[in-house]
């Protein structure tokens, strides 16, 4: 009973619902990674997944920060410098104009 209390404690204050809001953005990137690649019929990883990543990714992170978790903080941080540099990839791919390519 004592945690579930404090599993609603969390709940109730104002940074443990950004950070189930989160956890429900970075959950959602499997399910719009999983229903593109059924309607594709091959296994896609769409643009959106990256940005649910992202938004996901960077409220965790801030809920981790506000957590003082270490193990979460650090998975986050890694996991953001990825889903930035997928998305520099994807548009600097899209715009051929760019000087990099």
């Amino acid at each position: 009973m004592e945690t579930l209390k404090h599993f609603l404690d969390i709940l109730i204050h104002p940074i443990g619902l950004l950070g189930l809001l989160g956890q429900v953005l970075f959950f959602s990137r499997f399910l719009v990674q999983w229903i593109t690649s059924e309607k594709k019929g091959k296994s896609v990883v769409p643009v959106s997944f990256w940005y649910l990543s992202l938004g996901g990714g960077g409220l965790l992170l801030f809920y981790a920060i506000w957590r003082k978790d270490p193990v979460i903080i650090l998975g986050q941080a890694v996991g953001l410098f990825v889903y930035v540099r997928n998305l520099m990839l994807i548009h600097r791919h899209k715009n051929p104009a760019s000087p990099a390519s």
